[in-house]
Formats: C-alpha cells, sequence, structure tokens
C-alpha cells in the first residue's frame, strides 16, 4: 500500500507541475512625482530632502539614487512670524553607503507647542506641508536587559511610562550605538498610538532597527539583528508627533512589514503634504542613554 501511495503521490507531483505556467506581467511605467522627507525637531533647525520617484525595479546603486535628489529647489520654512529659506547641505553626500544631499535652516529652530509650514518651489511644482510640535515625553525608567540563550551578550532596551490619560498621544522611537551607528536609526516597528496604554503604567520593549530593511544579504548576516550587544552605549529617543505624522510613517511600516505579499490588502500610505508625496513632520524629543551591562 505504501507503493501506491508514493506512485499516487508521484503522478500527482507531475500532474501540478505540468499545469505551471510561467506568467509575465509588464509593469507600467510609474507616474513622475516629487518625493519630500522634512522634519523639524525642538531646538533644532529643519532638514528638508527632495527627490524625484523611480521604478520600483530600477537599478540601485549609489549613482542611481545620488541623480535622483533635486539640488536646485527653493524650500521655505515659517512658523507663522519668521520665514527662512534653507539652503543645500552636502555635508552627509555619501554618509556610508547611502548618498544624502538635504536642505537645511539655519534661523528658525523647533519649539514645543508650535507649528510649522513648509513651501517647496521644485520643477514647476509647488508643494505644501503643515506640521507642529507636541510636548516631548518622559520616561519614567529606562534599561537594556539580555535575553536568554544568548550568553547574556545580546538583549533589548527597556522601559517604563506612566501615559497621561487626558492627552492623545504618538510616538516614533530611534536609537543610535555611539561609535556604531552613523546617524539616528528608526527602531523595528518604530511608531506607537497610545490608544492600547492610555492612562495605565505602561512596561516595553525596542528592537535595534536596521538601516535598509530592504538589504537582505546585510539583514542575513548580522548577528546582532535587533538586539543591542553587552557593551554598547545606546542613546534612545522618544519623539512626539502629530496624528497626520504618525499616518504616515504607521502606513509606510505597514507596506515594509506586508513585503508587498499580493495576498493582502494593499496599503495605502497616507502622505502630509500637498503636490508631493512624502511627510514634513514635527518631532518633540526626549534623549536617554543607556549602557548596555
Amino acid at each position: 500500500m505504501k507503493i501506491v501511495y508514493v506512485i499516487l503521490a508521484l503522478i500527482l507531483t507531475v500532474f501540478m507541475l505540468s499545469c505551471q505556467k510561467e506568467v509575465f506581467i509588464e509593469l507600467p511605467e510609474p507616474e513622475n512625482k516629487l518625493v519630500v522627507e522634512g522634519w523639524i525637531e525642538q531646538d533644532q533647525y529643519p532638514v528638508v530632502s527632495l527627490t524625484r520617484n523611480s521604478p520600483y525595479f530600477s537599478a540601485v546603486d549609489s549613482s542611481t539614487l545620488a541623480n535622483l535628489f533635486i539640488l536646485n529647489a527653493q524650500v521655505y520654512v515659517s512658523d507663522g512670524t519668521l520665514t527662512e529659506q534653507l539652503t543645500i547641505d552636502f555635508s552627509n553626500a555619501f554618509l556610508g553607503i547611502w548618498p544624502f544631499v538635504c536642505y537645511k535652516g539655519s534661523l528658525i529652530k523647533g519649539e514645543v507647542g508650535k507649528s510649522y509650514y513648509l513651501t517647496i518651489y521644485a520643477e514647476g511644482d509647488t508643494i505644501t506641508g503643515v506640521t507642529t510640535i507636541p510636548e516631548p515625553v518622559v520616561l519614567d525608567t529606562v534599561w537594556w536587559k539580555p535575553e536568554p540563550n544568548t550568553d547574556d551578550t545580546l538583549g533589548y532596551i527597556w522601559g517604563i511610562y506612566n501615559d497621561d490619560p487626558l492627552l492623545k498621544q504618538y510616538f516614533r522611537l530611534f536609537t543610535l550605538r555611539k561609535g556604531r551607528d552613523l546617524d539616528w536609526v528608526p527602531a523595528f516597528g518604530s511608531v506607537y498610538d497610545d490608544i492600547f496604554f492610555n492612562g495605565i503604567e505602561f512596561e516595553f520593549s525596542i528592537y535595534r532597527g536596521v538601516t535598509a530593511l530592504t538589504d537582505i544579504e546585510a539583514i542575513e548576516n548580522d548577528d546582532e539583528l535587533f538586539a543591542f550587544k553587552k557593551g554598547d552605549t545606546i542613546l534612545l529617543k522618544i519623539g512626539s508627533i502629530d496624528r497626520e505624522h504618525y499616518d504616515f510613517w504607521r502606513t509606510v511600516e505597514q507596506e515594509y512589514f506586508s513585503g508587498g505579499n499580493p495576498f493582502v490588502f494593499p496599503v495605502v500610505i497616507r502622505h502630509n503634504v500637498e503636490g508631493a508625496i512624502g511627510v514634513w513632520g514635527g518631532y518633540g524629543a526626549s534623549i536617554y542613554q543607556v549602557i548596555a551591562e
């Protein structure tokens, strides 16, 4: 009987393979759009990156990425009283392996409770956006705790926060390992809504983010993936953000985590700028240092 089952299984396998058919899908070229990523943090000058979009399967290298940046735009930020034109900044043009050119301010600094208005004139388009800087949050305590089965060498950041029941809050989390990371890295699953812990004392853990979720080879070769190593000195930044800013990053992360799966509902990115795609967001930031020991 076992032989019969094996034969039937082989026949079924051959039948299924014979029914396979290669399907070729011609993807349409995307509509040309400008892409904004801008932010302003309390006590910091505004930063705005402006690029063109590109086809999903286009080549990705430093030359291609560098050509996406728009270098001749007029970028303005206003706090409702003062207005300044941001200037192009090349100081981080090749930060690590990622070319990054941006526009930076030198007059207006972010203040908690204020609104900030973005206006961009580029390639015949006008782009506008508005954001606010909410009150920063204050954690009760924050620490590093090793995970079991790692010889106490790898672990995550933990914290305790008492949420204000009268204040609706949204957050975005970043970490930076001193001497190891070149810049702030968004945590893995970086945005949160206090709907699930409104008005209570809440204990949470933070997973280390990676600089490029699409770099599969780098992720597979990372022995410390999502964790922090014993001996690391880590800075944790918790940025309070407004609802529109939160909705943008929430939908972007949903799209990342779906992995382009065709069997899930498509995600609509909630852009908060007009005339382009992208985000203009304010951060009310609080920063904590954690030593993994």
